[in-house]
């Protein structure tokens, strides 16, 4: 795994896209904690990312590019503006899909996806890239997340083409809002 900082990552940010496109696991740190991500177009490496977490077939949420693209893609009411006026930032707006080959049909099993766009360099990141990211914690599934590379599981490590150190990060994982069914609910973290 190669570990790299954010001047290092700007630097280089067309390298790393290409990295991503072709299918490449990496670590990024977000508002809240450090995130594991992939292509979430790309069906080998979301399954790949599964078996790295050791994540089973439950819904995986991501990274939009835009806020145009969670329009065209996802169901959006009245509540659902309202929550999308208040990205970016620490949440994750749980939404039905409308057009499913947007993400890898292994991104979820139901016909929600979590989305984010976080308050962080990685936004602009995945804006530039043009294509949704996977967004979860940098963990093994039911291990504690990373807050810096210290903590950073051995067996995950392994699976993780780079790195982007941005040190310690103090923060916790997103709200998440659910905008999916008919009432709105919201799970504080």
């Amino acid at each position: 795994m190669e570990v790299i900082t954010k001047d290092e990552f700007a630097l280089q940010k067309e390298a790393f896209m290409s990295r991503v496109e072709e299918g490449e696991l990496f670590i990024y740190p977000t508002d809240t904690i450090y995130g594991l991500g992939c292509d979430a177009t790309n069906e080998v490496a979301v399954y790949k990312l599964r078996n790295a977490k050791k994540i089973p077939m439950r819904p995986l949420s991501v990274i939009a590019p835009s806020k145009e693209w969670i329009i065209e893609n996802f169901e959006i009411n009245d509540e659902a503006k309202q929550w999308l006026n208040k990205l970016p930032g620490p949440y994750t707006l749980i939404l039905k899909i409308k057009n499913k080959s947007a993400v890898s049909h292994n991104i979820s099993d139901t016909d929600s996806v979590g989305v984010r766009m976080p308050d962080h360099i990685i936004t602009e990141f995945v804006q530039d890239l043009g294509i949704p990211i996977v967004t979860t914690s940098a963990n093994i599934t039911n291990k504690s997340f990373m807050t810096n590379i210290d903590y950073l599981d051995e067996e995950l490590k392994n699976n993780v083409g780079f790195f982007i150190d941005e040190g310690e990060i103090s923060g916790s994982p997103s709200n998440i809002i659910f905008l999916d069914k008919k009432e709105v609910t919201i799970r504080k973290r």
